[in-house]
C-alpha cells in the first residue's frame, strides 16, 4: 500500500462500523464461528486486495446486518455518519430481498449491481470459501462450489483479476476436499463396514 492509500485508510472512521457489526456476535455460521468474524474477514480481504474506499469498507462491515437480524432497525445504520446513506445503499445491494430465490440474487449483482457491490459480493465469497473447508455437510459443500462456479467467478472475472485468480484456487482445493471426503467414506464403506 502506498503512503497516499495508507493517508486515506487511516482518515476512514470504522470503529462505529465495527460497534454496529456486534449485533452479529451471536448469529452461528455453518463453518462454525460467527457472522461478526465473517464480516471483519470480508473487510480485511477488501484492505488485502488493496480496496480502501470508504463506503466499501464500512459496508464490509455490515454487509450481512440487515439479512441475518430480520428486526434491525436500519435507523441505527443511517445514523452514524456522513456517508450512512451510500453504506447502507451498498449493503441493500447486496443483501437478499424478501423472497428472492439465490441465483436470482446473485443474477442482480452481476447484471445491475455497481462496482462496488461486485468487489463486496467477491470479497464475500472468497471469506465463505474459505470458511468452507470446515463445514461437514457435503451436500451443502458441494452445492456452495457449484454456486460459486456459476455465478461467482464470472463476477470476479468481471471486476478484479487477481480476485478471480483466488476465488478459483478457492473452488479447486474445496473440489478437491469435497472428492477427498467421497473417496474416503467410499473407501470406508467398502472396506470397514463391508458396504
Amino acid at each position: 500500500m502506498n503512503a497516499e492509500q495508507t493517508d486515506q485508510l487511516s482518515g476512514t472512521r470504522l470503529a462505529p462500523y465495527i460497534q454496529l457489526a456486534t449485533y452479529l456476535i451471536g448469529k452461528s455460521r455453518e463453518a462454525g464461528g460467527n457472522m461478526f468474524r465473517h464480516q471483519l474477514d470480508t473487510m480485511a480481504i477488501l484492505v488485502d486486495y488493496k480496496y480502501i474506499d470508504s463506503v466499501l469498507l464500512k459496508a464490509s462491515l455490515v454487509h450481512d446486518i440487515l439479512e441475518d437480524i430480520p428486526d434491525f432497525n436500519h435507523n441505527i445504520l443511517l445514523s452514524i455518519d456522513f456517508e450512512s446513506h451510500a453504506v447502507y445503499k451498498l449493503v441493500m445491494e447486496v443483501s437478499r430481498r424478501h423472497g428472492e430465490a439465490k441465483p436470482d440474487f446473485l443474477n442482480r449483482i452481476r447484471e445491475s449491481g455497481s462496482h462496488n457491490a461486485k468487489i463486496l459480493k467477491v470479497a464475500d465469497r472468497i471469506s465463505n470459501m474459505i470458511s468452507l473447508g470446515f463445514v461437514n455437510d457435503m451436500e451443502f459443500v458441494e452445492r456452495y462450489i457449484n454456486e460459486t462456479e456459476k455465478y461467482l467467478l464470472p463476477l470476479a472475472a468481471e471486476v478484479d483479476k487477481n480476485m478471480h485468480t483466488e476465488l478459483s484456487d478457492l473452488v479447486a482445493s474445496r473440489r478437491k476436499y469435497l472428492n477427498d471426503f467421497n473417496n474416503l467414506e467410499r473407501f470406508i464403506l467398502d472396506n470397514v463396514t463391508g458396504g
